[in-house]
């Protein structure tokens, strides 16, 4: 099996690091190879805290993928997330001297690198310039430029700005741990890769990515992303809280939202009762799932405000802007009981739990395809795509210079076989000359033989 069809995704995540290897089949499906998980104990909220304990982890959830796909892992796609993130617009344009040759992919990168050196706020770096969409001279609302003539090329993009040390950060504890990094990429837009279809993508909609220390919006409309947002609450939050109010460890906490949580209080009794086992010697404890879905509806409704925000924010309210797809909802947080019908009442938009059935090939992959895998699944897909542009570009240019090089050669043929018939008839012309003379000459011997 070639390497060069295969993709490796990382997830740095609050509570786990997955490290998944796929490939693209011949029916265009993301093929699992394999699979690695460990405890995320050194991120938090999407932020390196502890690189030693970070570095362990990957190492762990590496091995683990490289056992299941008996492959050696070398290089891997990370996803990135936090509350450093954050998103701004920008409009740039390039002048075209060949204009008389059509627009290309150089010329389109030429345009992001030039985005690429903003100046951001001290401490910031940009991630990502995502271009929305382009003008060509006086021509404008252009989805796709290439092949266009034209002097003036310009773009609205969508440029995505981090924080230096948290990214180099999570890149020095990919290299720490044997590996390359061909590539780095927004949790959000991974998971909407994973997620979501083009129907979505075109109507409008918005990704709303739960994950254990963040929740990642994503807002799509006529297929170009238009706004991007990390809000620093995810569900290792409701754990908490779960943990300081019922007075237990995090562990317990953890499984009783898993098991027997809810976010709408109104569907448990007060005499429904859970029982806790009590630290070594102590007396076991006893929860009510109505305090339970209580305390668990509070941290939902603070994440779902502040989601609701976001897409206020991208103006959702405006009538041009309107996320007629609604919202999809991934991540680990989405299978929460009954989050579904409580962010549809707090949005009033249509919701529905993203799964990433329809990207994976074959029937055992069901536990794959769950919200807490879509970022991973993303990434495999991103790394993919990123290996078919590279060989498309590198394609691209090689066309152009053995077509440079062929119609240099061919100039060169042209050129030497004129210069050649250019000699030969100058030899003609002086053999011509040549005979006139002596002809001349013989007959002026003659006239002077003949007076003598």
């Amino acid at each position: 099996m070639e390497y060069q069809d295969i993709a490796i995704g990382l997830d740095v995540g609050t509570t786990k690091i997955v490290a998944m290897v796929g490939r693209i089949n011949e029916y265009n499906k993301i093929e699992i190879l394999g699979i690695g998980r460990s405890k995320s104990t050194g991120v938090h909220r999407g932020v390196v805290n502890n690189i030693t304990q970070t570095i362990e982890a990957i190492r762990e959830a590496v091995n683990e993928a490289e056992h299941s796909s008996g492959l050696k892992i070398k290089e891997v796609i990370v996803g990135i997330a936090g509350q450093h993130i954050r998103s701004l617009q920008h409009n740039d344009y390039i002048t075209r001297l060949d204009f008389e040759n059509v627009i290309n992919q150089k010329d389109i990168q030429k345009l992001i690198n030039q985005v690429h050196k903003l100046v951001m706020l001290p401490g910031e770096e940009i991630i990502h310039v995502l271009p929305q969409e382009y003008k060509v001279d006086s021509q404008s609302e252009i989805g796709e430029p290439i092949g266009m003539y034209g002097s003036r090329l310009e773009a609205n993009f969508h440029v995505v700005v981090g924080q230096i040390s948290s990214i180099r950060n999570i890149g020095r504890c990919v290299k720490a741990a044997g590996l390359n990094l061909s590539g780095m990429t927004l949790e959000p837009l991974a998971s909407a890769e994973a997620v979501l279809n083009i129907e979505e993508r075109e109507a409008g909609v918005a990704l709303v990515d739960i994950g254990g220390g963040t929740t990642d919006v994503a807002i799509f409309k006529d297929n170009i992303i238009r706004h991007t947002a990390v809000i620093p609450f995810g569900g290792n939050v409701i754990t908490e809280n779960i943990k300081t109010d019922c007075l237990i460890i995090e562990r317990q906490a953890e499984l009783l939202k898993i098991k027997f949580g809810s976010a709408w209080p109104g569907e448990n009794k007060e005499t429904e009762i859970v029982c806790i086992p009590g630290l070594r010697g102590r007396d076991p404890k006893e929860i009510t799932l109505k305090l339970l879905s209580k305390i668990i509806h509070t941290r939902v409704c603070e994440i779902l405000e502040q989601v609701n925000i976001e897409i206020k924010n991208y103006g959702n309210e405006e009538q041009k802007k309107r996320l007629i797809a609604g919202i999809v909802m991934t991540g680990g947080g989405s299978q929460l009981k009954h989050i579904r019908p409580l962010t549809e009442y707090i949005t009033g938009m249509d919701v529905r739990i993203g799964y990433s059935n329809e990207h994976i090939s074959g029937g055992e992959n069901g536990m794959i395809s769950d919200p807490e895998y879509a970022t991973s699944i993303g990434l495999v897909i991103k790394g993919i795509e990123d290996k078919k542009k590279y060989i498309c570009t590198e394609m691209e240019s090689r066309y152009y210079d053995e077509t440079s090089e062929f119609f240099s050669s061919k100039l060169y043929d042209k050129n030497r076989r004129f210069n050649n018939n250019k000699e030969q008839e100058d030899k003609k012309n002086k053999k011509k000359s040549k005979s006139f003379l002596e002809i001349w000459a013989d007959k002026f011997r003659q006239i002077l033989n003949d007076t003598e």
